[in-house]
């Protein structure tokens, strides 16, 4: 269990009532993770909806190039204090969609999915507050992916010429 004040700090829970953080609070854990671990990758079952509490972790997508081609694995964000990771816990088929890996020694607040997920089920107001946060990170996760397309995009037409 954790304190409700320290999911305030977060921008995920911003506008939610201590109430409500209790609820969260109550499944939450501190974990801590050393630098170079990877927390999950592409396709693993999303058991954790993480809070960033200390450190950084990077998000990747690994780019199918062909049958005789390595993958690329391309960055797509970069995660640091603040950060929540992991609504994949909440989105049916509940696989996490990149991988991530701690870049620094890291503080976690690690909600159980299954736990969250009964929760949200049971009190429809709360349910719909948080799909209404975690939308949100989808978004820039989103809108991150997108420049980083339209970056690399980008560099191929200028070396294609």
């Amino acid at each position: 269990m954790i304190s409700v004040d320290s999911l305030k700090k977060f921008e995920l829970f911003e506008g939610f009532s201590d109430g409500d953080l209790r609820k969260f609070a109550d499944i939450g854990t501190e974990e801590f993770y050393k630098s170079g671990v990877l927390l999950w990758k592409k396709g693993d079952p999303a058991k954790s909806l993480l809070l960033l509490v200390e450190g950084k972790a990077l998000m990747t997508l690994d780019i199918d190039t062909g049958p005789h081609s390595p993958p690329i694995r391309v960055t797509v964000d970069i995660l640091t204090k603040g950060d929540g990771l992991g609504w994949s816990t909440v989105v049916e088929p509940y696989l996490y969609t990149r991988a991530v890996r701690c870049l620094d020694d890291s503080k976690v607040i690690a909600l159980d999915a299954a736990k969250m997920r009964e929760i949200l089920n049971e009190d429809k107001a709360l349910g719909f507050k948080f799909m209404h946060a975690i939308a949100k990170v989808i978004r820039d996760r989103l809108s991150h992916t997108e420049i980083i397309l339209v970056g690399e995009r980008g560099i191929s037409t200028l070396t294609e010429m």
